[in-house]
């Protein structure tokens, strides 16, 4: 029996709003439930315009999106494409931060999946509930909310990762967005001003660790495998405790990968081979200083050490040119805490006699500059200002032009204000940042700075995923991602260098990244045997487009 009435409207997938023509309002019994106007989409999208408009902050026009998304799928998605580098800033980073952290205090209604520690034995159930409705579900976006991006543990508020990230797989990759499910595992929160909140959403109890955690991703991952054959499962913002652990327990059981871990290293790789490039330096020489060794960045070392073997490179040597600092220092030998993750690249003691060693033990980022001349400065702290004046000269005595990615994200959170690093290098800095800078104005000139983004990478290797059928997210596809997204740069290279290519041109990315991951699976074994021409044709064939 076919849905009619108020059932309509209240389905974001189906409803048209104004756009319902005459002889749906008779079928579906519409009339006298809308104004009596018929609207195509271009009217409706004026109306959103001027209401959008209205908005007086960042976070109201959050809101104002994402009550918009949950009415009407179509009309949120053409807005959202027809400004993606107005909105992105509002729909994802560095908004949803604060969307994150209010997220007790501005839910409306139901968008996604829930499940909770005490959910252990019936986690199916929950699925089928999330998916009663719907066909397949092609992606998952799944946290835990314990480290949304700089600011830590926000619990239940984590969901707002999930559906932004889902959002831009669908404006970006073409998704669409009804195969799509954001999923948040409420497993509690260390997070005292939360568990104290009378309006907190989640769980009121410490976070659950070990084997009562395992247990319930376990069961996730079964109940996705069992409900929903061939989903991409994306993880996201979980800690470093879990991060790694996760991604390598799972990945041969279903098909997923970590964007912090994955998706970062690729698009950061994809931005320094173009900022070599730009610098007219060769990319096998690359000296890169990558600062925060947890697992993204170590997981940026390891991406960066994939493409330099892709130029002929040395494994051993690739790594040597890679150069890992944590709160002690650089990472070297004899230091307590290095994790089994970091070891391939701990620096022997052979490598640093003749530097300056503090009084603490610790061989400071100053010194690390100044003893290895690095092209590329990558931070993944937190931690504002860590790249201080004094390193970022050092940065421009060392190299022509000094490759600086402050990547952490929020905005406050940047190890460095673009227009500092500029001035302290005078205009010659190729700067990448995690979160969106206006450009900076230097002696005369504008330089735009670019937004290091993973919404390069993360839709288009979702299209291709689909595309394909792949059936495992390998590391040599995340490479293929990475050196299609550094293609683009280098195509799209037109006036002031960038070190990726403009958020306008997502889209296009999205499918050169797509056919990339596609082809890449294919020849691993890790999807069915077919031709460019068939790939190309079903990625056409998988893409979504916001219209009635």
């Amino acid at each position: 029996m076919e849905v009619r009435g108020r059932d309509v409207l209240a389905n974001r997938y189906r409803n048209k709003g104004t756009a319902f023509t005459a002889e749906e309002r008779d079928r579906l019994g519409l009339h006298g439930l809308l104004p009596p106007v018929i609207e195509d989409l271009e009217t409706q999208l004026m109306r959103v315009q001027v209401e959008y408009d209205a908005k007086t902050t960042d976070l109201d026009r959050h809101i104002y999106l994402r009550l918009l998304q949950q009415r009407s799928t179509v009309l949120f998605y053409k807005f959202l494409t027809e400004h993606l580098a107005e909105l992105l800033p509002i729909v994802y980073t560095p908004t949803v931060g604060l969307a994150c952290l209010e997220w007790s205090r501005i839910y409306r209604r139901e968008h996604g999946l829930y499940i909770s520690a005490g959910d252990r034995g019936r986690v199916r159930e929950l699925l089928d509930n999330a998916t009663a409705q719907v066909d397949v579900v092609r992606v998952v976006v799944v946290t835990d909310g314990e480290r949304i991006l700089g600011l830590g543990d926000l619990g239940v508020g984590g969901m707002g990762i999930s559906i932004g990230k889902l959002a831009l797989y669908s404006a970006v990759g073409g998704v669409d967005p009804e195969t799509t499910l954001p999923i948040l595992l409420d497993i509690g929160t260390d997070n005292e001003t939360l568990l104290s909140d009378p309006l907190y959403l989640g769980r009121r109890h410490r976070r659950v660790r070990d084997e009562e955690y395992d247990e319930l991703v376990d069961e996730l991952v079964d109940a996705l495998q069992d409900r929903c054959p061939g989903v991409l499962l994306q993880w996201e913002d979980f800690a470093q405790r879990n991060a790694g652990r996760l991604l390598a327990r799972h990945r041969h059981r279903i098909c997923s990968f970590n964007d912090d871990i994955q998706g970062t290293a690729a698009v950061t790789a994809a931005a320094i081979i173009a900022g070599m490039r730009i610098a007219e330096e060769p990319i096998a020489e690359l000296r890169a200083v990558i600062v925060g060794a947890g697992s993204a960045g170590v997981g940026i070392a390891n991406q960066l050490v994939a493409t330099l073997v892709m130029t002929g490179v040395d494994p051993g040597t690739a790594r040597s040119q890679i150069w890992l600092v944590d709160r002690e220092g650089l990472v070297r030998e004899g230091q307590a805490d290095i994790r089994p993750f970091q070891q391939p690249f701990v620096r022997p003691t052979s490598d640093v006699t003749s530097w300056a060693i503090g009084a603490d033990d610790r061989i400071d980022l100053a010194e690390i500059v100044r003893r290895v001349r690095p092209h590329a400065l990558i931070g993944v702290t937190g931690q504002p200002g860590l790249f201080s004046e004094e390193v970022i000269r050092l940065m421009g005595d060392g190299v022509l032009r000094p490759i600086v990615m402050p990547l952490s994200n929020p905005t406050l959170r940047a190890e460095a204000i673009p227009a500092d690093v500029i001035s302290w290098t005078g205009g010659r800095a190729l700067i990448g940042t995690g979160s969106p800078f206006a450009p900076v104005a230097h002696a005369g000139e504008i330089y735009p700075i670019a937004q290091v983004n993973n919404v390069y990478v993360f839709p288009g290797l979702g299209l291709g995923v689909i595309a394909c059928g792949a059936t495992e997210v390998t590391d040599e596809m995340i490479t293929a991602a990475s050196l299609a997204v550094a293609e683009r740069a280098a195509e799209s290279r037109a006036g002031a260098p960038s070190l990726v290519p403009p958020i306008e041109h997502s889209h296009i990315v999205a499918r050169a990244v797509a056919l990339a991951v596609a082809r890449q699976a294919v020849i691993e074994g890790v999807a069915p045997h077919v031709d460019d021409a068939t790939l190309i044709r079903r990625i056409d064939e998988s893409c979504w487009y916001p219209a009635y």
